[in-house]
């Protein structure tokens, strides 16, 4: 797993020189990049959301597309349409923006159910279906939504359908203050996103995408993936607990950020950080429990508390934190 270490640190630190003091959200883009994940970055307007996207963009070289919704967006517009031609007599297929290997899709939630609908398809099957015709989606394929949680006026919250499909949901947070400092020097002159070079190729990301489903996890690592998910579907604030497609996306992400640490196996240590990230948007917390202020991060913190690490199996023990004690 040492070239998906080296990888994950060519990207990373290309990133840093746009992105700066957000070391944790530029991680976890990277693990739902080797996922095949989509990512939802829901934060407070000037946080860096575009500018991330773009940069992870540019750093593999792969082509990318912005999609700006707008309440009167429609459909078609983010699929593309099919145009009769005159001369071939034959209706012909213009791609959408959703063409693309990096789609920003940017204030996602200002977009009409309807139109939200039409990245169901992309993002689960990374296929488009118009007019009864399927058009295959270039390879990788990762959507990056932003949504402003502030501003709810001509919004359209996302339905649960759509947020499970995401695989991770990320918050930058305004930068303190050293960070912002170093942010106003490096943009004296011009932007660094606009010198960024390219510092990996797609068919390179592409061979990693699967040398990473060989990281190894214990059947200990398993169980304890699930038992953490099956008891957000039995805890007295939550309403809804997260699905199949979550224990699914927490054993990817692990599996992810392990190997980014040069490891070939998966620790406690790796499910514990990621079940936030992976699992908060697909839960729905108790109307009861969203009067008291309970939050769903809340919820989490308390299961992982109570869910037992797994112990020692195949000469690899972990301490009560989940950590690695030996191998």
């Amino acid at each position: 797993m040492v070239i998906i270490k080296e990888f994950a640190e060519r990207i990373f630190q290309n990133v840093e020189r746009v992105i700066i003091g957000k070391q944790q959200a530029v991680e976890l883009v990277l693990v739902a990049l080797l996922c095949r994940g989509h990512v939802l970055l829901e934060d407070v307007p000037g946080t860096g959301k575009t500018v991330l996207a773009k940069s992870i963009a540019r750093s593999i070289g792969g082509t990318f597309k912005r999609i700006q919704f707008t309440p009167d967006l429609l459909p078609s517009d983010v699929t593309g349409v099919s145009i009769f031609n005159q001369q071939s007599r034959d209706f012909e297929f213009r791609p959408g923006p959703v063409f693309a290997q990096i789609v920003l899709a940017d204030e996602i939630n200002r977009a009409t159910p309807k139109t939200q609908s039409a990245l169901l398809e992309a993002m689960e099957e990374r296929q488009i279906t118009v007019d009864g015709e399927t058009h295959p989606l270039p390879s990788p394929f990762i959507v990056l939504a932003t949504q402003n949680p502030i501003e709810y006026e001509g919004t359209f919250p996302l339905p649960e359908a759509q947020l499970d499909r995401f695989l991770l949901r990320l918050h930058l947070g305004y930068p303190d203050r050293l960070d912002e400092i170093a942010i106003l020097k490096r943009q004296r002159q011009m932007h660094p996103l606009e010198s960024l070079p390219i510092v990996a190729e797609i068919d390179e990301l592409i061979a990693l995408q699967q040398a990473l489903k060989e990281v190894y996890v214990d059947d200990l690592i398993e169980e304890y993936i699930v038992a953490v998910v099956t008891a957000t579907r039995h805890h007295d604030d939550i309403y809804l607990g997260a699905s199949a497609r979550g224990s699914l996306a927490l054993y990817r992400t692990a599996q992810a950020r392990a190997a980014m640490r040069g490891h070939d196996f998966v620790s406690p240590d790796d499910v514990k950080a990621l079940v936030g990230p992976v699992l908060g948007h697909r839960m729905i917390v108790s109307p009861s429990a969203r009067v008291r202020s309970v939050t769903a991060s809340a919820i989490l913190d308390e299961i992982l508390a109570s869910v037992p690490v797994p112990g020692a199996r195949s000469g690899r023990r972990f301490d009560r934190a989940g950590a690695v004690l030996s191998r």
